[in-house]
């Protein structure tokens, strides 16, 4: 573990008895994820339940059963097959892919298809992941230029439930922290089938007071894909962090440069046919480059109190891909493949926020108030929908330049009650403005819109080491920008309805959290949330579609436990619906069905440490069937993954650890989608068919690491 601040991670001490001594209490320990375990009376203290650094989930460190936080002890110890899957330490997280290694992972959580991150935020050190208005999807969350050697702690939430929180964020929010300070450096190889090698070096030094930490990464990988993917990644992070007793800072420089040939989804006939395999491709040409620059500053002083944050980013990236979905259903004379298409954007972002919290004592109740803005500027010069050809650009459907941005107020109040009950009180301001010049005439236009969204959470307890959450709060999802303007389908220049900018989500959440058996951490949620609209910008189109309103409800059942000093049990259960409360969709397809909608995921885990020189880490990740269309008539299978990893000490500075994924090799998919494709001799209508990615069949990597 690295040196953590006295924001990140607060120490658990009692607190000195006043007049208002149980009220302090309880408002300091829900003051965040990672605040005290205090208790509102030290002669009644609960005594702490230590899950020897893998989480810091226990009662009173949160303000929902939902909310919780992932340390750096457990991301070590869980293999990952792609860096995206860090995300799957929140419960309920589905992470997958159905295209190349480049490309964003396809998430899923609480009932959504969250295509590539479309109501899910997430944050890495301060700055934002989804990218709005994006070439390939709205709210598009690339998170392979990741190191997860680095990551310090993975904050999450879920629900429209916190004013801090904004865009995207409906579902859910992932913050993921990155180390100041590693406790050793770290130089690994790492070699597997299929091609795949990983190089690592990264180390943090002290230098003039401070703590200068560097990374270097590059990654290979050709995976099972009959056409090797020749996936390449160069990596490299530069950070410059001070720390203190009440303040730290830090700057950091990224730079992620990768470039890759796809193997994207394809529809069951053609593998029925023999036209092509399991891991096979309908076009070789399908691939994509990208690339990454960001510069981030945070800092954070405490003054008796007062707590103040600040934060300020800059990111450049550039992304090139190229797809092919239907083949040749819209472009039915020859050439084959016809219908690849090129999507592509270069922009800059700009954006940071300022918060302010301070006691705020009235009535003899403890109190306190955090204010706070934020503001977000994207640029895009240009962001574009192209016709493609053997990987080249063969027209232009739409090519636009966009200048958008979000500026986000909120306020949020805290106050004990009585020593078993305090309140959340929060509301949250946003506006929006776009302004699209697009090559087709009639989608260029400006537009601004802004929404107030208000936010209440009750906490009652601890009674017998449990705590009750009560939340409710709304919320929204932007929409693309050229949606918001639009009046033409940019492919068939029909007349389209323009998209609304924002869109109100509403959500509310019962919830427990106990540690009443000891030893183990349990938390129940149940929950629901309606969205205003589905409506989502189709990158793959180039407009937007009208999906209607919809709701959501669920339950979430989630476990850690520390059957022994070496054993930690994990048991997650998410069950989920998701229903249009509209009929949705033309005949014969017509019905309530959300498709894609994720229903059950059941992870279940077992991390095994200092048993002499060997550890291990097994986990079982299952991903429910879904709706692939609004009828509910056709279906995707489930998917049931193993992981599985052994490590050896081989002395006390060098390690050798031997991952198995898909360890009993089951032949599932890792998305399935149900739409019409064309293939040769195929009539022009084309045929609807299942499409479907497959997962990769078991594979080996070695890793060797040496810390100094």
């Amino acid at each position: 573990m690295g040196t953590y601040s006295p924001f990140t991670q607060r120490a658990r001490r009692p607190v000195a008895p006043t007049r208002n001594a149980l009220s302090v209490a309880c408002l300091i320990c829900m003051a965040s994820a990672s605040t005290a375990n205090t208790t509102p009376n030290p002669a009644e203290a609960l005594p702490p339940v230590v899950v020897q650094g893998t989480y810091d989930n226990a009662v009173g460190t949160s303000n929902a059963a939902s909310q919780g936080v992932v340390t750096a002890k457990l991301i070590e110890n869980r293999p990952t097959l792609r860096p995206a899957e860090v995300l799957e330490f929140v419960p309920g997280v589905i992470v997958t892919q159905h295209s190349g290694d480049g490309k964003a992972n396809q998430y899923f959580l609480r009932g959504f298809n969250l295509d590539h991150g479309t109501d899910f935020a997430t944050f890495v050190d301060g700055m934002p992941v989804n990218m709005p208005t994006h070439a390939h999807g709205h709210g598009y969350s690339d998170l392979n230029w990741l190191i997860p050697e680095l990551v310090s702690r993975i904050s999450y939430k879920k629900g429209p439930y916190f004013a801090d929180e904004g865009d995207f964020s409906s579902a859910g929010v992932a913050r993921l922290g990155l180390f100041d300070t590693l406790p050793q450096g770290i130089a690994s190889l790492t070699l597997g089938d299929n091609g795949y090698a990983r190089g690592l070096l990264t180390q943090s030094v002290p230098w003039q007071g401070a703590t200068v930490l560097y990374a270097v990464e590059t990654a290979h990988n050709n995976g099972p894909w009959e056409q090797p993917e020749r996936f390449h990644r160069a990596n490299g992070v530069l950070r410059y962090s001070t720390a203190s007793d009440n303040a730290r800072t830090s700057l950091t420089a990224m730079a992620y440069s990768a470039a890759w040939r796809s193997t994207d989804q394809i529809p069951q006939r053609a593998v029925d046919q023999g036209l092509v395999g399991r891991f096979g491709t309908l076009d070789p040409t399908d691939g994509g480059h990208t690339e990454r620059y960001s510069l981030s500053w945070q800092t954070e002083r405490k003054a008796d109190t007062r707590n103040f944050k600040a934060n300020a980013y800059a990111i450049t990236s550039k992304l090139n891909l190229v797809s092919n979905f239907t083949y040749n259903l819209e472009q039915a004379e020859p050439p084959v493949n016809g219908d690849q298409f090129v999507q592509a954007e270069s922009r800059q972002v700009f954006g940071g926020g300022v918060s302010q919290s301070f006691a705020t004592p009235f009535g003899g109740f403890d109190s306190s108030t955090t204010v706070g803005t934020s503001i977000r500027m994207d640029r895009l010069e240009p962001v574009g929908l192209y016709r493609g050809l053997g990987g080249q650009r063969t027209a232009t459907l739409q090519e636009s330049q966009v200048s958008q941005s979000l500026v986000g107020l909120y306020a949020e109040n805290t106050t004990a009650w009585t020593p078993t009950f305090r309140t959340l009180l929060g509301a949250r301001y946003d506006r929006m403005a776009v302004d699209v010049r697009s090559s087709i005439t009639d989608n260029t236009g400006q537009h601004t819109a802004d929404l107030t969204s208000p936010k209440l959470s009750l906490i009652l307890g601890p009674w017998n080491k449990t705590e009750y959450f009560v939340n409710i709060g709304s919320g929204f999802h932007s929409n693309d920008a050229r949606g918001v303007t639009a009046r033409l389908a940019p492919k068939e220049g029909t007349p389209i309805d323009p998209s609304p900018a924002l869109v109100r989500t509403t959500g509310s959440e019962l919830g427990l959290r106990t540690e009443a058996i000891t030893g183990l951490q349990s938390s129940l949620a149940l929950w629901q949330l309606d969205m205003g609209s589905e409506l989502v910008f189709a990158g793959d189109a180039g407009d937007t579609g009208a999906s209607g309103a919809s709701r959501r409800w669920g339950v979430e059942f989630n476990n850690h436990y520390r059957a022994t000093p070496w054993l930690l049990l994990d048991a997650d259960i998410a069950v989920s619906h998701a229903e249009f409360t509209t009929v949705q969709g033309d005949a014969p397809n017509a019905g309530r069905h959300v498709p894609g909608s994720v229903e059950t995921v059941v992870s279940l885990g077992a991390v095994i440490s200092d048993r002499g020189p060997w550890s291990g880490q097994f986990q079982l990740r299952y991903f429910g069937p879904r709706p692939l269309i609004e009828d509910n008539s056709q279906r995707s299978d489930g998917t049931t993954l193993a992981y599985l990893r052994v490590g050896y000490q081989i002395n006390p500075k060098t390690k050798l650890a031997l991952d198995v994924f898909n360890l009993f090799d089951r032949k599932a998919s890792d998305i399935d989608y149900y739409y019409a494709s064309r293939l040769p001799g195929e009539a022009a209508e084309g045929v609807a068919d299942r499409h479907f990615h497959p997962v990769e069949p078991r594979s080996l990597r070695l890793t060797l690491t040496a810390r100094f």
